[in-house]
């Protein structure tokens, strides 16, 4: 049965497994630490016992080997699982909050409470990682969850649906498999929280379908995500470390680097490096474009940036393309105004950081953000005067493996943020609660007041 067979069939079933994960959450189990920990034992189990079948499903799906899919998938899936079991009786201890006079006497906390059913829909670029790290977040914080698999990775997406629920609560948590029309389907059910992994097209219709019940909603999205290369950096290293951020995932990652702004005086150099880094980088991935239109797409990028290409060759048997250095494209160019994700890199120089800060404000605001220099007051200039998700200074993409490092956009690159207790907090509700005692009750705290009172009150409340 294909994919899209499947999600025809499933459709009339949604309802059910929505009202499945609702009764889960309802009858109370899942509030307990008891609950929470063993489900995040579960998926750890999951993850060792079944890496073989996960690592074997994105090697169908992506073409992928097995030590880059344990990298990019497994690994950090399960540092996040042992990290958050590490932490999570911390984090779900109330917070105290220091009361006023005008309150006193009393005590002032927050309880950190789940927030229901969650609809989790991933994507196909990291697909283990991109829709089980949110589950990690959601099961920890209490909740109950309808995950649902990208169709474009559906090998992976079937040994989720296959074989996690012999690991955790199949009532809690419900995968639930199909195409778009599928997840267009589930938008319409009411959920506590949704978190989409995704593009900015996309996220903004998940937005939308979620603001008729007032849904909270993450959206992880993506953007052009530059390279700033400072006239004092290492060119040799960074050059190295471009091209390999480039070539992870045949660059198809979010949070890879999508244009590079180098200073006028260094350009040659870093373009000589690049273009013997590119290739070497590559040479060891053997991840192909995900399918023949996002092949079709990369390729007419290819044809119409207005730049000078080195490589880029493309074999559509094999769906592949070579990584290819573009220089000086046209600015207006559907290259630099859409995501690439691809592994097409172009350079673009400017006079001056002062230059490369103002390139990058005129846009939206990236995912990412990455510097190269030697000097902390262009990191500091860079840092300060620009706004992103994340920045990486001499290094990309190793952001994500520091798990109390917030993840997540801003702007058009995404809302909300997750990754340990970030993600925690993501998921539940903060309660404020304030208790008092009942005793003394003084009756001068009761209208109407004498002239005494309201002097004290006016001060004690500002």
């Amino acid at each position: 049965m294909s994919v899209t067979e499947i999600a025809t069939a499933s459709v009339s079933s949604v309802s059910e497994d929505v009202d499945i994960a609702r009764q889960a959450f309802r009858d109370g189990r899942t509030r307990s630490f008891a609950w929470r920990q063993t489900q995040l034992q579960g998926l750890l189990r999951f993850i060792d016992e079944c890496e073989i079948d996960i690592v074997t499903a994105i090697e169908s799906d992506l073409g992928r080997g097995a030590m880059a899919s344990f990298m990019a998938d497994v690994g950090p899936v399960r540092h996040e699982i042992r990290h958050t079991l590490a932490k999570l009786d911390t984090w779900m201890q109330p917070t105290s909050v220091p009361i006023s006079a005008a309150t006193a006497p009393g005590k002032a906390f927050t309880v950190p409470e789940p927030r229901g059913v969650v609809l989790v829909l991933g994507t196909w670029n990291f697909p283990l990682l991109l829709t089980l790290q949110p589950l990690v977040s959601a099961l920890a914080a209490g909740n109950t969850a309808i995950v649902k698999p990208s169709d474009l990775a559906d090998a992976t997406g079937r040994v989720l649906a296959e074989k996690l629920p012999r690991y955790i609560d199949g009532d809690a948590v419900r995968v639930v498999l199909g195409d778009g029309m599928m997840n267009r389907e589930l938008l319409t059910h009411r959920f506590d929280h949704t978190f989409f992994t995704g593009s900015t097209k996309v996220g903004k219709a998940v937005m939308e379908a979620s603001a008729k019940y007032l849904t909270p909603v993450t959206l992880e999205l993506g953007g052009k995500s530059p390279v700033i290369v400072a006239a004092d950096a290492d060119i040799e290293v960074a050059a190295r470390r471009i091209a390999w951020a480039k070539s992870i995932n045949a660059g198809q990652t979010c949070i890879a680097p999508d244009y590079v702004l180098v200073e006028e005086s260094v350009r040659p150099k870093l373009v000589s490096r690049l273009l013997e880094e590119l290739p070497a980088q590559a040479a060891s991935d053997t991840t192909h474009i995900v399918n023949r239109h996002h092949l079709d797409r990369l390729a007419g990028l290819l044809q119409t940036n207005g730049g000078e290409t080195f490589g880029g060759g493309v074999d559509e048997g094999a769906l592949s393309i070579a990584p290819a250095l573009v220089t000086d494209p046209d600015l207006d160019s559907e290259l630099m105004t859409e995501e690439i994700f691809g592994p097409i890199l172009p350079l673009i120089s400017v006079p001056s950081i002062a230059d490369a800060v103002e390139f990058i404000n005129e846009r939206p605001k990236p995912l990412a953000l990455y510097l190269f220099t030697e000097s902390r007051g262009v990191e500091e200039t860079v840092i300060g005067q620009t706004s992103s998700g994340v920045v990486g200074v001499n290094h990309l993409l190793y952001q994500l493996l520091v798990p109390e490092l917030p993840f997540g956009g801003v702007g058009d690159s995404g809302l909300g943020r997750y990754h340990g207790k970030h993600g925690f907090d993501t998921f539940s509700h903060h309660k404020a609660v304030l208790r008092k005692p009942t005793r003394p009750d003084v009756s001068v705290a009761y209208p109407p007041y004498g002239s005494a009172m309201r002097r004290v009150l006016r001060k004690l409340m500002g």
